[in-house]
């Protein structure tokens, strides 16, 4: 359980700044090294940073704060510095007296961080200089940007013999740094997002933010990441004081327009400056509490950070802020409401007012929140309509934004309610096309979606109705695990929307063709299929709203993934993912997935893992179990090639107790993964390989052929390679793109024990972006060739293999296990080492094998004399295998 208390904050994301201070430091003619950056960002942190690195290289160390009581007195911030009895009032003598006690009698130099340098009265600083001028200690300051300064400071801070930085605030990937070495392990990536935007990557902010957090019990550990609870997140009292000074700085003339934006922001420059004069709002500017934004020829006024809104709003009587937000409503009201969203605005300000609105704007406003994608807006809005005021519309409207959110019961209600309401064959249409997609995407059985349509299929008496739902039958049927039966029925699928009887069918249809068409093989017409929906939603999106174009890149993500694009997989996947709003949950989920397999993939469990942890999160949430399933699998299989077979063991178990009810976009083969290399991992490598075995029948039953070739891959990287080569060789020759094909070339080299053949395989692998693959098969390479008595090429072989398995995150395979050592072993010596070493009785190990007990030890004897041990655990050493064995117990324990 970790609080507040035992939280410790790293120093991340600044090493470029400290390596510059330690050329600083080596510099004999540099005096010193001044940070320059807005208050939060880390200045003091990483200049405490500097000071005890030059401690460590034999500095002596002083610090002094500047501060404004300090400033009123000369020398008052540094007057600890100098040496007791010093004649200050003399510049002359005092600097002697300074110089001779700083000199001191080994000569060592001196080192002093002043922070908020800006702040130094100007006796100090001139004494300061002098005795850098004279070489006897380097200075490290802070500077707070933005603050007025001394020409005195400004000439110190500007010298050529200091290094002056600038500091600014964190980016995404230094937040996450920062927050996995503070809370000891991974966020979600929706946390991170949630505490980016929230900190504005202000460093003391964040800190705050999650102390709250933390205290409030809204941040915690799901045993693979830190998740952020949805809702207000709390800070602490210290980080409300910070922001509450910062605001009272502006003065009372500034408040009125501090609170407006704080409830109405972003304002268009002339609703701002009807509240208050373009005077105060150019020194809001000025002062870092107030942002402009030009939109091409509009400009926009918001708050300069999202925790001075937080921070109003709670401080805001209710009754105060209901006047502010009517009067904000009526003066938009007043000018025409002539802007695109200026119904959403006064709709949204009137509900937070008073609980109503309109009841007929309300409508008008959800149709606008749809259209941005913003769905929890959607439903707040519509939520609030009385039930007279509903139509057919709304609650389509209604349903189709729950179902976004992944609530799928509140949907199926809207959407049932909508069905019964609904006149005339077009409004049935749309409201069986809503309920389809909610209910194949649910836990309910695909049969009933299908079912939905079938019925209303037999009742449209239009040709253009029949189409449409022969083309949602096509989508349903991909999405329900059956591509094939799905591929057929979209065959004929038009090119484009403006060709289609209804454009927001045809945008779902192209959603999921592309999915189908990847696990039947067809990559190369799924990649274009995916790259021409989403170019055409990107066109279309506002004058047919429908999902967000994001949506799109998921099937291009599997579409890249089984073409053998991994690179480009995970950089469409990643950029598409923070694309996606927080309330599309289940479009989230399902791109985590696929962005957890492609790094699977390509060989790196630790990122894999995480996204894994990810998707698993955001379908809990849901309870979408199609996505959680295989979500459990992969982040088992990472674990597992990890050594955390803890890990592996619970995830198997949640899986476990998970239902199923409809297979969903992967075959359900791929769900064996995680329990295939949690046996792996334990030595029971013919067990895995007939669950893989299983599960590739499974798949290809189902049509999923590329799911086919991944698990039967998995068999020849377990020992299987002769048994699978030629299904693998027959795939390659089904399915176009580059991965079937250097599959099979993988399994063909791993039967035939063939080192050039490997070789080329392990080259084939690296170019995909397979780093573990190609590790792999570098390394099986070199084997053969230490057995064969090449020493030259096994040692190339291993260095390449070396360089692959660097990439790879600490995977363990059976394949890369301790290689060198087990390279004298046979392979039937070897399988049973390895089950030895994971702790499996011979008895056991027997049965499994199809052994006799005899049999079975003289293996282990042969083995344990050619590695050189004597006992398992030595053997489980000697082999690499993890966590078979608990630590020996020493006498402290």
């Amino acid at each position: 359980m970790m609080d507040g208390r035992t939280v410790r904050w790293p120093l991340c994301g600044r090493e470029h700044e400290l390596e510059t201070f330690a050329k600083v430091l080596a510099d004999r003619r540099g005096w010193g090294f001044v940070i320059d950056g807005p208050a939060g960002v880390g200045k003091s942190r990483l200049a405490d940073e500097c000071l005890a690195r030059a401690v460590r290289a034999g500095f002596r160390a002083g610090r002094a704060t500047a501060s404004t009581a300090a400033a009123a007195v000369p020398l008052g911030a540094i007057a600890h510095l100098l040496p007791a009895g010093a004649d200050l009032s003399d510049p002359v003598k005092g600097f002697a007296a300074a110089a001779a006690a700083l000199a001191g009698p080994d000569r060592r130099r001196w080192v002093v961080l002043v922070d908020d340098l800006h702040l130094l009265d100007i006796t100090s600083v001139v004494l300061l200089r002098q005795l850098m001028d004279a070489g006897l200690i380097r200075l490290i300051a802070t500077i707070r940007r933005g603050e007025p300064a001394s020409d005195a400071v400004r000439a110190l801070a500007h010298s050529d013999a200091v290094r002056r930085i600038e500091l600014d605030a964190f980016g995404p990937e230094q937040v996450e740094a920062v927050l996995h070495a503070a809370l000891g392990g991974p966020v979600g990536r929706r946390t991170l997002q949630v505490l980016c935007n929230a900190s504005d990557g202000n460093l003391l902010y964040l800190r705050e933010l999650v102390l709250g957090a933390l205290a409030a019990g809204t941040l915690t550990n799901d045993g693979e990441m830190w998740h952020l609870a949805a809702g207000q997140m709390p800070g602490t009292t210290r980080l409300a004081e910070l922001i509450s000074d910062r605001l009272d700085s502006a003065g009372p003339a500034a408040r009125p327009v501090l609170e407006l934006l704080a409830l109405c922001d972003p304002l268009p420059l002339a609703e701002a400056k009807a509240a208050t004069t373009w005077q105060l709002l150019t020194d809001l500017e000025r002062g870092g509490l107030i942002r402009t934004v030009q939109d091409g020829r509009r400009t926009t006024v918001a708050l300069a950070h999202p925790m001075y809104g937080e921070i109003l709003r709670a401080d805001m009587p209710a009754l105060h802020r209901r006047a502010l937000l009517l009067d904000q409503a009526e003066r938009v009201q007043s000018y025409g409401a002539r802007r695109r969203n200026d119904v959403l605005r006064i709709a949204t300000w009137r509900l937070a007012a008073t609980g109503t609105a309109d009841p007929d704007l309300l409508p008008q406003a959800a149709i606008l929140a749809s259209n941005a994608h913003d769905y929890e807006q959607v439903v707040t809005l519509l939520e609030a309509l009385p039930a007279p005021h509903h139509t057919t519309q709304t609650r389509l409207l209604l349903g189709e934004a729950l179902f976004q959110m992944g609530n799928w019961k509140a949907a199926e209600a809207a959407l049932s309610e909508a069905d019964a309401s609904a006149a005339g064959e077009r409004e049935k249409l749309a409201v069986v096309l809503a309920r389809t997609a909610n209910l194949v995407w649910s836990n309910a059985p695909a049969a009933e979606a299908l079912s939905v349509n079938d019925e209303f299929s037999t009742q449209a008496a239009s040709a253009s109705s029949r189409r449409i739902l022969q083309v949602n039958e096509g989508f349903l049927r991909i999405a329900a695990g059956q591509p094939a039966q799905g591929l057929t029925l979209l065959g004929d699928l038009e090119s484009e929307p403006r060709q289609a009887p209804d454009p927001r069918a045809w945008l779902r249809a192209a959603l999921m063709k592309p999915v189908g068409l990847a696990v039947v093989g067809h990559t190369n017409q799924a990649v274009a299929w995916a790259q021409r929906a989403h170019a055409t939603h990107l066109q279309i999106d506002h004058a047919v709203p429908a999902f967000q174009p994001a949506l799109q890149r998921i099937p291009l993500v599997l579409a890249l993934t089984e073409s053998g694009q991994l690179a480009d997989a995970l950089t469409t996947g990643k950029s598409a993912y923070a694309q996606l709003t927080d309330s599309s949950l289940i479009a989230r989920a399902w791109m985590a997935l696929f962005l957890g397999r492609a790094q699977w993939l390509a060989g790196h469990p630790v990122t894999a893992r995480h996204w894994y942890a990810e998707a698993a999160a955001l379908a809990r949430t849901i309870d979408h179990a199609m996505a959680l399933r295989p979500a459990l699998a992969g982040l088992a299989a990472c674990a597992a090639i990890l050594g955390d077979l803890n890990a592996a063991e619970t995830a198997l178990a949640e899986q476990h107790i998970t239902p199923l009810r409809t297979t969903g976009l992967l075959s359900p083969g791929e769900e064996h993964l995680g329990q295939a290399w949690l046996l792996a991992a334990r030595g029971h490598l013919a067990q895995a390989r007939t669950i893989l075995s299983q599960a590739a029948d499974t798949a290809r039953s189902t049509g999923h052929l590329t799911c086919e070739a991944l698990l039967l891959t998995d068999v020849a990287r377990l020992g299987g390679a002769q048994s699978v080569a030629g299904r693998l060789a027959d795939l390659a020759q089904e399915c176009d793109g580059i991965f079937a094909p250097a599959r099979a070339r993988l399994a063909e080299a791993l039967a035939a024990n063939d080192p050039d053949r490997l070789l080329s395989a392990a080259d084939e692998a690296e170019a995909l972006g397979a780093d573990l693959q190609a590790a792999e098969a570098a390394t099986a390479a070199a084997t053969a060739w230490r057995l064969a008595g090449h020493t030259r090429r096994a040692t190339a072989a291993a260095n390449q293999a070396a360089a692959a398995l660097a990439r790879c995150e600490g995977a363990r395979t059976p394949l890369l296990a301790a290689a060198p050592a087990a390279a004298e072993l046979t392979a039937r010596e070897r399988e049973v080492s390895l089950l030895a070493a994971a702790r499996t009785t011979s008895k056991d190990i027997a049965q499994t094998l199809s052994l006799s007990v005899r049999t079975v030890n003289n293996h282990l004897n042969h083995a344990y004399s050619k590695l050189g041990v004597t006992t398992r655990r030595e053997l489980a050493a000697a082999l690499g295998v993890k966590g078979a064995w608990p630590e020996p117990r020493t006498l402290e324990s």
